[in-house]
């Protein structure tokens, strides 16, 4: 008979859990012992119920998702593939994720109704609802006692004395948690408050379940007030974180965001006063400005100045025309002397008033030569100041040169 070897057989074994689908991806519950943190990053640990045990490991790289430290006696429940390991010819669990028992189921439900939630659209930015600016009133559902009312109730009053708080006491945690924040959120639907603000402090995903719960979500979604969820810690998260029209991290934060201050009010409207005033100073500027800018425009076309320049341009044409006309009078009154002066040297009048006369003889004809002479004629001489009548005596010609 042939006979197989020690490793062909562990590895035969080992391909057999590899092909079973159910061991591929299994959940198993126990509890932690043996449980060492191996140099390398790798967990060893043991996972056992009263009856057995099951040797696991988690690799190094797979440790990114797990939250908590592995102890001894936790109650876990761990997710990955069992198989063989061939040098040892055991088989052990590979761990992929490890959750504390109750909490992974939780969790899981926590996810799913989330999601479901989230595709309905309860989570939308759109349908969440303003917070008011100027709360008076705020309603607030939490427990009666504990730290969370007293709280919400300092930081209020210290933000602004006036403001009024509401009180509805309710469970938070536990059995009924739910219907109670319910019901309280239904009394503000009736009552006169401007914002209302649902809070607990922080706790296990247990102690915070109430607020997971979906009919919560569907109420707070519904409601008409505007909603704040401060529920656990800055890092706690439940469905009403999501669903709430603002998420507070805390209570006391919740009441920072509901309620104005009032010394931040009077700073604000303090520098609005110099912002207002500055602006104002700025806008009287501009008028200024554009109206000498229309004073000037005004006084460019003001039919009174337009007529003043239009006078003094009369004024200058005048001047300049009276200037022009004495300019040709005196040009006039040089050329006529010295036509007079050309006149006077052909008037016969001037050359008589130069010792010259003017002869005719008796029939009017001018005697220009002695040829036209006879003795005893009669004549006319035309002198400066009258006329003579001379007779002639002789007439002789002059020798010629």
């Amino acid at each position: 008979m042939e006979a197989n070897t020690v490793s062909q057989v562990n590895h035969y074994i080992k391909n057999m859990f590899i092909r079973d689908h159910t061991l591929s991806h299994i959940y198993v519950k126990g509890e932690i012992s043996n449980c060492k943190y191996h140099t390398s990053g790798h967990i060893y640990f043991t996972l056992k119920d009263q009856a057995s045990a099951l040797s696991c490991v988690m690799f190094a790289s797979r440790r990114r998702g797990l939250d908590f430290r592995l102890e001894e006696g936790q109650s876990v429940v761990v997710l990955g593939n069992i198989s063989v390991y061939e040098r040892d010819g055991k088989y052990q669990l590979y761990a992929d994720s490890i959750t504390q028992d109750g909490v992974g189921r939780l969790y899981e439900e926590y996810e799913k109704r989330k999601k479901r939630l989230s595709q309905e659209g309860l989570f939308l930015a759109e349908r969440k609802k303003k917070i008011p600016l100027y709360a008076s009133r705020i309603g607030v559902v939490t427990a009666s006692t504990g730290a969370v009312i007293q709280d919400i109730c300092n930081v209020a009053g210290r933000r602004n004395p006036y403001i009024q708080i509401i009180l509805y006491p309710a469970r938070v945690q536990g059995q009924g948690a739910a219907e109670t924040i319910i019901r309280g959120l239904d009394y503000f639907e009736q009552t006169d408050v401007d914002t209302v603000i649902i809070a607990r402090g922080g706790g296990s995903i247990e102690d915070l379940w109430a607020f997971n719960e979906e009919s919560l979500a569907r109420a707070i979604a519904a409601c008409s007030k505007p909603v704040i969820s401060a529920v656990g810690h800055e890092t706690d998260t439940t469905i009403a974180d999501f669903v709430a029209d603002l998420r507070a991290p805390t209570p006391s934060a919740a009441a920072e965001l509901a309620v104005y201050s009032l010394r931040e009010l009077d700073m604000r409207l303090e520098q609005g006063v110099v912002d207002l005033q500055q602006l104002m100073g700025q806008r009287l500027e501009r008028c200024r400005m554009r109206l000498r800018q229309y004073n000037l425009l005004l006084t460019a076309a003001n039919p009174e100045d337009l007529l003043r320049q239009q006078k003094i341009y009369l004024a200058d044409c005048q001047e300049r025309l009276a200037r022009l006309l004495e300019q040709r009078l005196e040009a006039a009154r040089h050329q006529m002397e010295l036509y007079i002066r050309e006149l006077k040297g052909l008037s016969p009048l001037y050359k008589l008033q130069g010792g010259y006369s003017y002869v005719e003889d008796m029939q009017g004809q001018a005697v220009c030569s002695v040829e036209q002479l006879a003795p005893g004629q009669k004549l006319t001489l035309t002198l400066q100041d009258g006329k003579a009548g001379v007779t002639v005596e002789d007439a002789v010609r002059h020798k010629e040169l």
